[in-house]
């Protein structure tokens, strides 16, 4: 049965990892354009200030509290979703840390954390909404990255997770669509996107980390999600660099992994000592802030994206990034490779 998406006003969202990044942007944005919508993350007392932010009344917008990495913290929000506005549409799976450093720098305590909250938290959304949104109707949408696709040296673990979320989320749409429940499942891959990820990540290279540009908008990723809402769509790349990147990686890996080697590990990197740690691995990080400081970098607008999300156009964005990328790829192979 094909899944009935309803206009964003008539619908009711959960969006996960929402006190800061891009799940800010899209509660913004979703509230904005008229939908309820439930803000989950492990700091209530920022959910609350953004709650009357975004919804003075307190009749729309409604915080909960929990961990995604906990089963049953995400059973709760679910509950507390029902029990407020009797169902849900949407279900968004956002919250995310990051670590940066070599694999063999961090300890097994903090990548078992990272895959709870990244990989299993996804899990547990995508399987309790997944019974509710089979009876009812409605989108489950995943936050991947681009490095689901093609994995960043100093991020490996974080990578890790996100090749872990994109084979998951394919294989629950075979089920879902074999079973033939009414749920339209859509996995979201940014590129490097301007949130406030580097001063929340777990950090054990002694020295500031940065994104390699370009960098994107958060409110980029919030668009998308919210066209994932409302339209039925398998994947979106969010950012034409991203995309093409991915497209190299895969038609030509190890020179993508020369190049990696060659520029990834001090374009990651900034210079002078690391600031302050406010990780949130462990616990809650600053909050209420869509934005990061990366610098000059200015954060950039996906026109890529934007044109892929028109119905008009898919198929030709789509070619036109990967004839660039095919291209790119050909002319490296006659360079020769390491």
């Amino acid at each position: 049965m094909a899944p009935y998406l309803k206009p964003l006003p008539q619908q009711t969202l959960v969006i996960t990892g929402a006190s800061s990044g891009i799940g800010l942007a899209t509660a913004r944005r979703a509230a904005f354009l008229g939908a309820r919508v439930v803000i989950v993350s492990r700091n209530l007392p920022a959910l609350e200030d953004i709650a009357l932010e975004l919804d003075p009344s307190g009749q729309r917008v409604l915080p909960v509290a929990a961990d995604v990495g906990i089963r049953e913290d995400v059973e709760r929000v679910a509950q507390a979703a029902i029990a407020r506005f009797g169902s849900y549409d949407t279900w968004v799976n956002n919250a995310g840390v990051a670590i940066w450093g070599r694999l063999t720098a961090g300890s097994e305590a903090d990548y078992r954390r990272l895959f709870d909250t990244n990989f299993w938290g996804t899990v547990h959304g995508s399987l309790i909404a997944a019974q509710h949104l089979a009876r009812h109707g409605g989108a489950l949408i995943n936050v991947g990255s681009i490095t689901g696709d093609r994995a960043w040296p100093l991020q490996g673990m974080y990578c890790a997770s996100k090749h872990a979320i994109q084979g998951f989320t394919d294989c629950l749409r075979m089920e879902l669509e074999e079973a033939r429940a009414p749920v339209s499942v859509t996995l979201i891959k940014p590129a490097a996107v301007g949130t406030p990820l580097l001063r929340h990540a777990h950090n054990y290279t002694g020295r500031p980390p940065q994104l390699p540009p370009p960098i994107y908008a958060p409110e980029e990723v919030a668009h998308a999600i919210l066209h994932a809402a409302q339209h039925r769509v398998r994947d979106i790349y969010v950012g034409g660099a991203g995309r093409i990147a991915s497209s190299v990686g895969h038609h030509a890996p190890r020179l993508t992994d020369w190049i990696s080697e060659a520029a990834l590990f001090s374009a990651q990197m900034g210079s002078g000592p690391a600031s302050v740690e406010d990780s949130n691995l462990y616990r809650p990080g600053s909050a209420g802030e869509v934005r990061g400081d990366h610098g000059r970098r200015e954060m950039q607008t996906s026109y890529y994206t934007r044109a892929n999300l028109r119905p008009a156009l898919p198929d030709l964005a789509r070619r036109a990034a990967d004839s660039a990328a095919t291209a790119l790829a050909e002319r490296w192979r006659g360079g020769g490779s390491r």
